[in-house]
């Protein structure tokens, strides 16, 4: 089943990082599980590449601190049981299980060798977390030969796990699930906290948690390095991750603010119904959360602010999602209900700080997300 997830997006501009791709590198990313087991499998995405990935040699470990693994820790992966493999432009591959016990709420160490030239890099932009890089094959190396890169994701968009566990869920959505102003390293994500919360249950009574957020994208529009829509991306963000239960849904801020309030209500709502359709065809439960407020952000405008209220009336009364979360009144202002609270905003008035999180993180239920 499904322990940790990223959704990936196209490169950057020729100038960046993934823009520019890796030669003769190693990649060392930390992936903070949420359920353990007894051993692993990672998932590697070449879905915006231009050219076949060439990924050299890859090794997993579990993490201590930073880049930090135990060099005695480390399994090397392997893909149809071979060291390397080749993944094809618009791929993605799975690796062979590792044998590996792995605990709950602990980081994996992830370290890949990409002799490249790869070209531009299937990426997620807004990590949270620490990337390191070495020259050439440092897959077997420790810490030091790592210096950190950035606090984005690339091409490691998986891992699983073996587990007596019941399943995961999937958190799909914008910025606010991918975390934006969240602490680096810390793990504080509404997801993340989440997954604290389940992890608070007996054993096979744990769900996995996926996040599927990605800052910036829309529910009906193609937003370039923000990912493609996610009507396009439900497929493979939410279908095909491994073991799902059920996904929670929190999305439509960026296509309200982006049109100013020249979107329809029932536009999105359209889309909603479909993600409804198509989950539920694969048994898989949808809870639909409330949009959060946003008066005071850059986009905001009355017109925005009215389509939001309407769509949250649907979501909250027509009945048609499984459970409803109301992300809405767990985080707004009650003197100023458009308003998200003073204590829970950093400062843009539109993604919760780390406690505004948390709150999000407290009006979930386990029940209807992982025990139905």
């Amino acid at each position: 089943m499904g322990s940790w997830a990223a959704a990936m997006t196209p490169a950057g501009a020729a100038d960046t990082v993934s823009g520019q791709g890796f030669t003769d590198t190693t990649l060392r990313q930390v992936a903070h599980l949420s359920v353990g087991g007894d051993s692993v499998r990672i998932r590697i995405s070449n879905d915006y590449g231009t050219t076949p990935l060439v990924v050299g040699q890859v090794t997993v470990g579990p993490g201590a601190a930073g880049a930090a693994v135990a060099p005695q820790q480390l399994q090397t992966v392997t893909f149809e049981g071979s060291p390397s493999v080749t993944i094809p432009a618009g791929a993605e591959w799975v690796s062979d299980p590792v044998p590996l016990d792995v605990a709950d709420d602990s980081d994996l160490v992830v370290s890949m060798y990409l002799p490249g030239p790869t070209g531009p890099a299937t990426v997620h932009s807004l990590g949270q977390a620490t990337s390191y890089q070495a020259s050439g094959d440092a897959t077997s190396s420790a810490t030091e030969a790592f210096a950190p890169l950035d606090t984005s994701r690339y091409f490691l968009e998986g891992v699983d796990v073996t587990t007596v566990a019941r399943g995961s869920v999937v958190f799909f959505g914008d910025s606010i699930t991918d975390g934006y102003a969240s602490s680096i390293d810390e793990n504080l994500r509404y997801p993340d906290q989440v997954a604290d919360r389940l992890l608070d249950r007996p054993d096979r009574r744990e769900c996995g948690v996926l996040n599927a957020g990605i800052s910036g994208n829309r529910v009906l529009t193609d937003a370039g390095t923000a990912g493609v829509s996610a009507l396009a991306r439900f497929e493979d963000d939410v279908i095909d991750q491994t073991a799902v239960r059920s996904v929670v849904l929190l999305e439509g801020i960026n296509d309200i603010g982006r049109t100013a309030g020249a979107l329809e209500p029932e536009e999105l709502i359209a889309v909603y119904q479909q993600f409804i359709e198509r989950a539920h065809d694969h048994g898989i439960r949808v809870i639909g959360a409330t949009i959060t407020p946003y008066e005071g952000a850059g986009y905001y405008s009355e017109d925005g602010e009215a389509d939001r209220q309407a769509v949250n009336e649907w979501i909250r009364t027509s009945g048609e999602f499984d459970d409803v979360v109301d992300f809405d009144a767990a985080v707004r202002d009650p003197q100023n209900p458009s308003q998200i609270r003073p204590d829970f905003d950093p400062g843009d008035h539109l993604h919760p700080n780390d406690a505004g999180y948390a709150a999000m993180a407290a009006t979930v239920d386990l029940k209807e997300i992982c025990s139905r």
